[in-house]
Parts: C-alpha cells; structure tokens; sequence
C-alpha cells in the first residue's frame, strides 16, 4: 500500500534519491551551518545549499531549520538523518563484503575506545587474536564514550569498549568489567603524602574531572563521591581523556577522579596520592558494545566472537579491578 502522499511514494523515493544527495545531508546534520558543511565537503556554499533543496524538494518535507541566528534539523530532518546514517555506514562497508574471501583471516577491525579503559582481559584477548591471526589489521580509536557509540551507531567502528548512559535499542551491549574511581592529587598539592587525611580535609579544594562526570551522565557515582568530598563547586580542569586529566592533577590544578587500578603505578612511583574516601569507592561498569546491523568481515567477526567468549567463560569477580 502506497501513501496517499505522492511525495512519500516508496517506489519514487527508490527510483528518484540520489545518494550523493543523502552523503551530503549526513554532513549537514553533523554540522553548524551550511558554510561549515561546504567546508567539510570541499565544496562551494551553493552547491551545498542548492543540493539541500533539491533534497527538500523531492521529499516535500523542511529538513532543516535554517531562520535568522538558528540552524537545528526539523522532525523530518532528524528522522532523515538517522536513516542516512544507517544508509551511509552500509555504504561504507560495501567493501567489507566484496573481498575475497581467503583460507587465512585478513582484514581491518577498528575498535572505539575509551581513554580510561585499562583491562587485562581485553588486552589478552587481543594478543591472542593477533597470535592466531597475524595478518589482520587494527586500529583503536580513542573518544569519548559518547562518540565511541556513536561511531558503533553509525558502523564506522567495529565495535566500542566505552561508558554507557543510557542503552541505544538497536545496539548490543555486554559488561567486560568493573572498575573503582577513587580521587587523587599530585606532589604539588599541600594533601600530598599526608597518611592522616579525612574526608573533611577535602572540602573547598580545586577539583578536576571528565566530561561525563555529572548526575545526568556515565560517570555519576564519581559526581556523587565528589560531592560527598564537598569538593569546590567550580570544576578547574575537564577532558574526556584519561592521560589528561592525570596531567592536570599532577600539575596540581585540582583534585580528581581516576580507576584506583589505573592510578596504581603513579601512585607507586610517586606521582599521584590518593586520597579520602578510601571505602566505598565509585563502581563504573565498561561495556563491550557493538551494532547487529553491521556488516562485519571475518577479522572483525572473530575478534568480537573472541571478547563476548572472554566475558562468558570469565566470573565477573576476575573482571572487577580495584
């Protein structure tokens, strides 16, 4: 049955869309203004503006929001966006599902991580894997946690080992480990060596973190035992990436949260101090997350088949560090 809406028309749309026209929508969505999105693409602002309307025009529906001081996409535009994504990712992987196919394993994985992520499990899986697969390629891209699933979302990435929020519907999700934030300061901080701390010790002192430490975010146990520190108000430093935000402690621009397991060898080396609270430390659980809908090559298979098999056959007690 067709809809009464010629525009909408499926066998229309199929015969008549250009791809080249959704690519560049893609971009659009991802951009800030018109003129941002010329630049990504390498093209003149006309040709990007005339290919949104002739986008508009063969789906007779505002894609985006283009008034006076305000660029958003429309309902349509969002519904849109999210399709062509899909769209472009399929795309993408075409080659994926050309290669030949060969008696020996070849192929790329790229792998979305988070910086914090430090786990002995995921790290012995991977030397297996190459051991037993020497030809095969990898990338590790680290994001934050928040664009690691987005690039799973968008099958630009294999799968992702990432904090996460709030479960995506269309994506799988399994636990790879737990893992214990505790609050750290550097040998430039007057808290440094000191073995008589209390909690109380803590309050009005600058404090560091990550950007997704906040109450409505992955990392709102660390926001809660920051608070129960009575920390200053005022965040001094933030970065989404753990080498960063063990920079800035160290330096001395604020006390912040780190893995206790992370921490462990700088605080051997004297590097970092950690301090209250000592129990009851903020418990954050990593994911393994990937999208059923990808496409994957044999390597990428594998390796994703290696992990999930990982998990299962490991208790959770050997996949917690503290």
């Amino acid at each position: 049955m067709t809809s009464s809406d010629p525009y909408l028309d499926p066998d229309r749309i199929a015969r008549e869309l250009d791809w080249n026209l959704l690519r560049t929508f893609v971009v659009l969505a991802e951009s800030r203004s018109v003129t941002d999105a010329a630049q990504r693409l390498s093209l003149k602002q006309p040709s990007v503006s005339t290919a949104l309307k002739k986008l508009e025009d063969r789906l007779g529906r505002r894609l985006i929001d283009r008034s006076p001081g305000h660029y958003a996409l429309t309902d349509a535009g969002e519904l849109l966006y999210q399709a062509a994504l899909e769209i472009n990712g399929s795309v993408l992987r075409l080659s994926t599902l050309m290669r030949e196919v060969t008696d020996e394993i070849r192929g790329h994985v790229t792998i979305a991580v988070a910086s914090h992520v430090v786990c002995p499990l995921f790290d012995r899986v991977l030397a297996q894997f190459h051991r037993a697969n020497p030809g095969v390629s990898l990338s590790l891209d680290v994001l934050s946690s928040a664009d690691a699933v987005a690039e799973v979302m968008a099958k630009r990435a294999s799968f992702a080992i990432c904090l996460v929020r709030e479960p995506n519907p269309q994506l799988e999700y399994e636990q790879l480990y737990r893992e214990f934030f505790g609050l750290f300061c550097g040998p430039h901080h007057s808290l440094f060596g000191r073995t008589d701390l209390t909690l109380a010790d803590l309050a009005g002192h600058n404090s560091v973190s990550f950007e997704t430490d906040r109450l409505h975010d992955a990392l709102k146990p660390v926001t809660l035992m920051r608070a129960q520190a009575e920390l200053g108000q005022r965040i001094t430093g933030m970065s989404s990436n753990l080498e960063e935000v063990t920079r800035m402690i160290y330096t001395g621009i604020g006390i912040g949260p780190l893995p206790v397991h992370v921490a462990a060898r700088d605080v051997a080396d004297g590097r970092l101090w950690q301090v209250p609270p000592y129990e009851s430390l903020a418990a954050i659980d990593v994911y393994l997350v990937w999208n059923p809908k990808t496409a994957k090559n044999r390597a990428e298979e594998m390796l994703l088949a290696a992990l999930r098999d990982a998990i299962a056959t490991t208790p959770v007690e050997d996949r917690t560090y503290r």
